[in-house]
């Protein structure tokens, strides 16, 4: 008699695996728990493959928290446990990063509201709401907190935090300059490690918090011409190859590939660095505008892309982008014509 059964599910478009057990399913995103480095987004067949394998050799999934201790606990017990179970699981360090900060919100929100020791059963998506909903939180911070709280609250009140119903976020656009050249060598005086950041934003159109603050030497190639970021190193997920300018190589000196390109040490610099880098600079310029920030750069790096070879689907290509309405947006406001004299009917 068979007792388990192995599918890939879908949840907004990202691939898992499902794997019913003695009526129960649990889900995995990756495959962690079995001892393989992969994920279900990039090789979620391969991956299924997997998990029947382990289950054919004996492995079963373990069973969840009892729920039946569900009244018994606080919210913040129900969030403890809930991220002890993740690290069980072996989420990525990353969410059980996230997940371990929402613990300590929810604890600090607790004291402010006078509500120390609130009980699970008594939540209310009301209170959920509260928590959110921010004057010092735009509606992205919102909603990315939420998707954090969620499946550690699903763990005791399944589907509570989906009944909290946010804003949609307006999506910004990150004005361009007009003049790259002047603001980069501006950038160069006040600090290198942010002009090589905005250099390798605006020419290699990598996004700078993560993917270029990341950058270690082993991402490029011997001779400084291509670097290779993994799925799980860049926002779309899919491995990338990216060419290197020739005047971005000229600020490069490479190291030893476990190095950070910007720390010289097996650690990057932390998530903020060149947010802060940015502030301090903005605060002694006169040349930034309103509504430029570091991504800046990576919009102006695709407006001259698409000045020059006029195809969108070569900006997308370089931008990693998954959907070509999604380099679109980074060209709103372009004033570029669309048609030429001789595109115009003829007699």
């Amino acid at each position: 008699m068979i007792l388990y059964n192995v599918t890939i599910g879908q949840d907004k478009k990202q691939p898992f695996i499902n794997v019913y057990y003695n009526n129960k399913r649990y889900r995995f995103w990756n495959g962690k728990i079995i001892g393989l480095d992969l994920k279900a987004r990039n090789e979620p067949e391969l991956l299924k493959a997997a998990f029947e394998l382990k289950l054919r050799k004996g492995w079963r999934p373990k069973p969840r928290v009892e729920k039946k201790l569900e009244e018994q606990l606080s919210v913040v017990q129900a969030l403890e446990r809930a991220v002890t179970l993740k690290i069980s699981q072996r989420c990525s360090e990353r969410f059980i990063k996230d997940a371990s900060r929402v613990v300590k919100l929810w604890i600090k929100f607790e004291a402010q509201e006078k509500i120390v020791g609130l009980q699970l059963n008594k939540l209310e998506p009301q209170t959920i709401k509260k928590f959110l909903v921010r004057p010092t939180w735009s509606s992205k911070t919102q909603r990315t907190v939420k998707s954090t709280l969620s499946p550690l609250l699903n763990e005791f009140r399944p589907g509570i935090v989906s009944q909290v119903k946010l804003k949609k976020p307006i999506s910004s656009l990150h004005k361009p300059f007009d003049d790259v050249r002047l603001i980069l060598n501006d950038i160069k005086e006040f600090n290198k490690n942010l002009y090589l950041c905005c250099l390798m934003t605006y020419g290699c159109l990598l996004r700078p918090h993560r993917e270029i603050r990341e950058l270690t030497w082993g991402d490029f190639t011997d001779d400084l011409s291509y670097i290779n970021l993994s799925g799980s190193r860049n926002k779309s997920g899919r491995n990338r190859i990216v060419p290197v300018p020739s005047y971005i190589k000229e600020e490069l000196s490479s190291g030893e590939s476990n190095l950070n390109i910007f720390s010289g040490k097996d650690e990057p610099h932390n998530g903020d660095y060149f947010k802060t880098l940015w502030s301090r600079y903005k605060k002694q310029s006169d040349l930034i505008e309103e509504g430029q920030t570091l991504y800046s750069f990576r919009h102006s790096g695709a407006i001259d892309i698409f000045k020059r070879t006029g195809s969108i689907t070569k900006l997308q290509k370089a931008m990693g982008h998954s959907s070509i309405n999604v380099s679109l947006t980074y060209l709103r406001g372009l004033e570029i014509a669309g048609l030429k004299e001789e595109d115009m009917p003829m007699i």
